[in-house]
């Protein structure tokens, strides 16, 4: 059976809602020239976070798994939106930086990879409206 989640988001002010969720509040506003008063992200770019989070969070598992050591791993985006009213991304690129040893680079880029392609369930609802590229940086294992 599909799993399910349910969420409640509560009205605060201006155009600000919080919501809890597992345990943590979020609280997600507009720029004050659209009426709001900045005390939270906008909510699409909550999206990209979730991106970010989830194949992050696959990479490094992974990465554990195989026992490679790494550091300074970080994940930046590049979104583009349409132009249209409901505006959506429609390409998102994903930069993986990450110092580790020549001999691992490979693996990195398997467990890349694997998560984008097999277990990222954000990549895959991602793809259904956008177009995902990515690039891997890799930072001078000597530094």
């Amino acid at each position: 059976m599909a799993q399910s989640q349910q969420i409640s988001s509560v009205y605060s002010t201006g155009m600000a809602f919080t919501t809890t969720l597992n345990g943590f509040d979020i609280t997600t506003d507009t720029m004050p020239d659209a009426g709001g008063t900045g005390k939270g992200p906008r909510p699409k770019a909550l999206m990209l976070v979730a991106l970010t989070g989830c194949t992050g969070i696959d990479v490094v598992s992974i990465l554990n798994k195989m026992k490679v050591a790494y550091t300074d791993f970080s994940i930046d985006v590049k979104a583009d939106l349409t132009d249209e009213i409901a505006a959506v991304y429609e390409k998102v690129h994903l930069i993986y930086t990450i110092r580790i040893a020549p001999a691992d680079r490979e693996r990195f880029e398997k467990a890349v990879t694997l998560s984008m392609d097999k277990y990222c369930g954000v990549s895959a609802m991602f793809r259904k409206f956008a177009t995902l590229t990515r690039e891997l940086v890799f930072l001078d294992a000597a530094t």
